[in-house]
């Protein structure tokens, strides 16, 4: 065999490896999204409102009309902006 043979045999047999990596990876990860659209695990939730904010998010645009998602979103609003309690009330907490 000579050189330029050996060239293209290489080059013919990499190309056949990187196609079907290439096709593995890929149905991987269409697997993958079929069991969870958003990469989230379904598992139980110990705070509620995170599952309806979640909910709310998967709604899309219809999400701004619903009355449970705006009532979701201000209690979010509330607890991310509400001033932290004083020092002598955390420590009484502990």
């Amino acid at each position: 065999m000579d050189g330029k043979m050996l060239a293209r045999l290489g080059a013919v047999v990499f190309i056949a490896l990187a196609v079907t990596a290439t096709a593995i990876e890929l149905t991987r990860k269409a697997d993958q999204r079929s069991t969870s659209p958003a990469g989230r695990t379904e598992t139980t939730n110990a705070d509620p409102l995170r599952g309806e904010l979640i909910r709310c998010q998967e709604l899309g645009e219809a999400g701004a009309r619903d009355p449970t998602c705006l009532r979701a979103w201000a209690e979010s609003r509330h607890r991310f902006l509400a001033p932290a309690p004083p020092a002598i009330e955390r420590q009484e907490a502990q």
